[in-house]
């Protein structure tokens, strides 16, 4: 069943559409495109799903689906691309959304490496006056040094799963007043907010773009926002116009802080009948933008780090004796 995959990973996701993108570009046929595709590991038997289920006479979507290279709303929005046509425009918009994903992930993990590679340094350097000062013995000192590294290491692996746990695993009712908690973060709970709009507006988009009815994408796009708490403000949206209401009216209604913007644009969009134009204009900006705040955090928050741990490690050497005079004690 499809529902048993999970998704591929982002960067094999982007390299998938990029691939198939080319390939539509080009005029192949689908099975020749899938035929020249190239994946690793798990990911390859489920390529070989898909080649099966083409030469059955599937189509990409359905074939995507069923062997688990695409999600659901990967499949959505390539099947209504082939009911209008081409599924090109589709495919780039794929690749580029998880690719940018690819490019913000890269750039925190390149401006955090510095930073952890200078705690490990600190954390041996720390207690070496009072091992040479004979007060700490070899085993103390090794402890004080490993233990540290290990707490870090778990605290890295909690923080690492903690996105997919809550997503996949986690009970609704612990589920919920922790993303509750992520969300009123000081400085970071405003950026989660405004990453899980944008990318609820990109998914919208791109199956606007393809040809999905807004009735039909609109829950699609709802349920890829990570988030409880924000995916029930965002559902909130087709309930309203159910009622009758427009796109503009329902997101008026919510409450997203900065979100007069976005109304002015989707406004337009509606009245010039270019909603998914619009809609990919204000992603855009607000993708960069979003990107410039990260950027800043990445370089800024290394150097709080770096005056933290100098006077942590200032402390450690001061009361470890470290400019003690030699064989004596402070009179």
């Amino acid at each position: 069943m499809p529902g048993r995959h999970r998704p591929l990973p982002v960067a094999l996701r982007a390299d998938l559409f990029a691939h198939l993108a080319a390939m539509e570009q080009a005029g192949l046929p689908p099975d020749q495109a899938f035929a020249l595709l190239r994946l690793t590991g798990a990911a390859n038997a489920r390529l070989n799903a898909a080649r099966r289920l083409l030469a059955r006479g599937n189509d990409p979507a359905r074939a995507g689906r069923h062997s688990g290279l695409f999600d659901e709303l990967e499949t959505s929005c390539v099947h209504a691309a082939l009911q209008a046509g081409s599924p090109a425009g589709t495919y780039r918009r794929l690749a580029g959304l998880y690719a940018e994903k690819c490019r913000l992930a890269a750039a925190m993990r390149s401006g955090m490496l510095v930073p952890l590679t200078t705690l490990v340094i600190a954390l041996f350097v720390r207690p070496l006056p009072a091992l040479v000062a004979g007060s700490l013995t070899p085993g103390g000192y090794l402890l004080q040094v490993l233990l540290p590294l290990l707490v870090a290491a778990g605290l890295f692996q909690l923080l690492r799963r903690l996105p997919r746990w809550l997503a996949s695993e986690a009970p609704a009712a612990i589920r919920s007043p922790v993303e509750q908690l992520l969300l009123r973060l000081p400085l970071f709970g405003p950026l989660a907010v405004r990453g899980g709009v944008r990318d609820f507006l990109v998914h919208l988009a791109i199956m606007l773009e393809a040809g999905l009815p807004t009735f039909d994408a609109l829950p699609i796009a709802t349920a890829t926002v990570g988030n409880l708490t924000l995916r029930a403000e965002l559902a909130r949206i087709e309930p309203a116009m159910i009622r009758g209401a427009t796109l503009t009216q329902a997101l008026s209604a919510l409450h997203l802080e900065g979100s007069e913007r976005l109304v002015g644009q989707v406004l337009t969009g509606e009245q010039a009948g270019r909603l998914p134009e619009m809609l990919f204009r204000h992603v855009e900006a607000e993708t960069a933008a979003l990107a410039l705040a990260w950027q800043q955090i990445v370089t800024w928050l290394p150097r709080l780090f770096y005056v933290l741990l100098l006077m942590w490690i200032g402390y450690g050497m001061i009361s470890g004796g470290a400019f003690m005079p030699p064989g004596g004690e402070a009179r």
